[in-house]
């Protein structure tokens, strides 16, 4: 299952969204982690192996959400 993780940057009109195959609470320790001021930059891998830094200056918000998407159509129970 995959975690989709949505990141507010300032200054940007646009959001940085990252598909991660992390768990929820993997990609919540990471960003507590950079937002506590440990580390200066947010580090994500997402599903296909690309990996996203982040300075931690530039975030405006985080949201973290589950990629699962509803199932449509005749067999969906």
């Amino acid at each position: 299952m995959t975690v989709d993780v949505k990141i507010g940057i300032t200054d940007s009109s646009r959001e940085l969204v990252v598909q991660s195959d992390q768990t929820s609470d993997e990609v919540h320790a990471a960003v507590e982690s950079a937002l506590s001021g440990k580390e200066q930059l947010l580090r994500l891998t997402d599903d296909k192996g690309a990996r996203y830094l982040v300075p931690v200056t530039k975030i405006a918000y985080v949201e973290v959400g589950s990629a699962e998407r509803p199932k449509v159509g005749f067999g969906a129970a």
